[in-house]
């Protein structure tokens, strides 16, 4: 049965959340969500989530799954804070393991944290189904930005994480711990090869020469037209631009509070005695 997808674009982080609803029985699945985060005072609100929040109540749709393409650097996941609200299951690729345990080395958490991807409902392989209503999601292990980055396949729409961006922004970086520009290139050109007439759903857009922001683009105009990847780029010049480019880049603005919080599934850190739950900032490591 065909899908319908609803798009929410989360400014302050260029973030595109997607709701996809399966049109007969009105079940969803919500993939990469976003909650509000003030870096000045470490203050999180949920004021964008609520929206999708809201939407999902007016259009009496029942929200089964949140779908998370990898754990990200640069937001925070609201899938907790919805998870609080509705009887939802969490669900990201088995490859967050592998995330958990170098972060946990990095902010030394030991045995505080177990890194064993407990935090979520479930972890996804490759090639797994995922039904919802009449509708089902085809998972697709597609590493290189990180190493538990994952696809969701619903019909003719291709949710890509951030293993593109727009056209003229080109690709994610591949300097994170297990990213691999190889891999990177090898994953995209899986993506490609799905079929011109799929639509390539963004993670984040950011938007050049004063465009609006674009939740998708087909995948010929990515074959075509992507300045970091195309259907001509080579492997050797593709590694060669984005390790060239990924030494230019710093670390994104929110990557301390993001990862703490995605690699728990959105979770806050546990309350010390005082009720409060703090974050660890590692210096001269990031």
């Amino acid at each position: 049965m065909s899908a319908k997808v609803k798009s929410f674009f989360h400014q302050d982080t260029n973030t595109w959340s997607h709701l996809v609803i399966c049109q007969k029985s009105q079940k969803a699945i919500l993939i990469d969500p976003v909650l509000d985060y003030s870096a000045n005072n470490a203050r999180t609100a949920s004021t964008s989530v609520d929206v999708i929040l809201n939407y999902v109540s007016t259009q009496k749709i029942k929200l089964e799954h949140i779908l998370e393409t990898h754990a990200h650097a640069d937001h925070i996941t609201a899938s907790a804070y919805i998870k609080d609200k509705l009887p939802v299951k969490i669900l990201i690729g088995k490859g967050i393991i592998n995330v958990q345990k170098t972060f946990n080395k990095i902010f030394n958490y030991s045995e505080k944290f177990i890194s064993n991807g407990h935090q979520f409902d479930d972890l996804l392989e490759d090639a797994q189904i995922i039904p919802f209503g009449s509708c089902e999601v085809l998972t697709m292990h597609t590493p290189g930005h990180t190493n538990d980055s994952m696809t969701y396949i619903v019909g003719d729409a291709v949710f890509i994480g951030d293993t593109l961006f727009a056209p003229d922004y080109g690709s994610a970086r591949c300097d994170f711990p297990g990213g691999d520009a190889a891999t990177l290139y090898d994953s995209v050109k899986s993506i490609y090869a799905l079929g011109e007439d799929k639509k390539l759903y963004l993670c984040h857009d950011y938007p050049v020469n004063d465009r609006k922001p674009k939740s998708w683009f087909y995948a010929s105009d990515q074959k075509l037209n992507n300045i970091h990847i195309n259907a001509k780029s080579t492997k050797k010049a593709f590694i060669e631009l984005r390790e060239s480019r990924d030494r230019s880049l710093s670390a994104p603005e929110l990557i301390i509070p993001s990862i703490q919080i995605n690699i728990r599934a959105g979770h806050m850190p546990k309350p010390e005695h005082n009720g409060i739950s703090y974050l660890k900032s590692p210096l001269n490591t990031l």
